[in-house]
Formats: C-alpha cells, sequence, structure tokens
C-alpha cells in the first residue's frame, strides 16, 4: 500500500485509513473519560464505530470503486505484453568472483526504466527486478547495481533479471534475463 510513496488509489486507501484510526481514537479516548468531555456518550461509541468500518474500508475495498475510469474490458489476471528485451551483460556466464560483491550490468532494450508505481501500464515502462538463486534481492531503477555476497557459500550461483510492469507485476510473456556465476573458496 505504502510502495514508492503510492499511486493515487493507494494514497487514497491509506488517508481513508489514517482518517477511522482518528475517528476510532477520539472515540475510545471519549468513553474511556480520558478527553474530549463536551462530546455525548453516545456520540463517542458511534465514532469508534465508524472508526472501525472506516478502517475496514479503507484496507478492503477493491481499487476499482476508487478507480471509476479503469477500463472494464481487461478481465482479471490478464497482463500487458512488452516491447522489450533484457539482456546481462555482467556478470559473465562462468565467471568467478571473489570479495563480497558482484557488479550486475544490464542491457535494456526496447524499454524505458520508470522511478515510480503506477496502474497506468505501458509495454515499454518497468522496474528491474533482481533475484539471486531464487531470492528478491532488489526492485532497482538503474541498469547497473552492486549485489551484496555475503553469507553465500562458495560454488555456482544464478542471478535472474525481470522487467516488469509499472506496477511490479509481469509482462506476459515474461521479460527475463539469466546469468551464473561462481563464487570461489575465499568468499
Amino acid at each position: 500500500m505504502l510502495a514508492h510513496g503510492g499511486t493515487p488509489d493507494e494514497q487514497v486507501a491509506t488517508i481513508t485509513v489514517v482518517a477511522g484510526l482518528w475517528l476510532g481514537w477520539a472515540g475510545v479516548t471519549r468513553i474511556r473519560s480520558k478527553g474530549f468531555p463536551r462530546l455525548p456518550l453516545g456520540g463517542a461509541w458511534s465514532l469508534a464505530v465508524v472508526g472501525v468500518v472506516v478502517v475496514i474500508a479503507g484496507l478492503t475495498l477493491p481499487r476499482q470503486f476508487m478507480r471509476p475510469n479503469a477500463p472494464a474490458t481487461i478481465p482479471s489476471g490478464a497482463r500487458p505484453s512488452s516491447t522489450a528485451a533484457l539482456a546481462i551483460q555482467r556478470p559473465t556466464p562462468g565467471l568467478e568472483v571473489s570479495g563480497d560483491q558482484v557488479e550486475v550490468v544490464l542491457r535494456l532494450d526496447g524499454g524505458h526504466i520508470v522511478d515510480s508505481a503506477s496502474t497506468t501500464l505501458t509495454p515499454d515502462t518497468g522496474h528491474i527486478h533482481l533475484s539471486l538463486d531464487g531470492k528478491l534481492v532488489s526492485m532497482t531503477y538503474g541498469l547497473v547495481q552492486l549485489v551484496d555476497l555475503h553469507g553465500l557459500s562458495p560454488g555456482e550461483h544464478t542471478l535472474k533479471a525481470e522487467f516488469v510492469a509499472a506496477d511490479h507485476g509481469p509482462f506476459d510473456p515474461r521479460v527475463v534475463a539469466h546469468a551464473t556465476f561462481t563464487i570461489g573458496g575465499g568468499a
């Protein structure tokens, strides 16, 4: 909900939750006789109940209710395809790495990296997700990055880079690149 500062619908949900928490706090504070002495006790109970309802609404309302202009023709779960191609230039396949970091250099053709999340998806804009041995290690906005190797055992490791849509979901088909490298015995 709060990733990248949020898209407009995520911001509305956040504001709704905060408002609900404040209403509930005000009601409970009066019920416990710790504040708001002019608020009638019945009004305090109403505030507490309304606060709970508003928090639940902010956490559970589907995004479609907050985005009335969202296209209704896209089936749920359908993902856009991308015009991009992604390649890992470094580490080169089979590279033996010594030290506690590896420099990852990517090449992205036909796509552009954007620095904020969005629910408006285009086939040529998105982010890069990096995984090491199947574990996500970075969501990056650049094509060059140092990846920490602390705690990895010597031997072969697999790096996967994926160009994902601006909402962090995968394109269909996925835009991925893989590379394997080896950590030497001294790492």
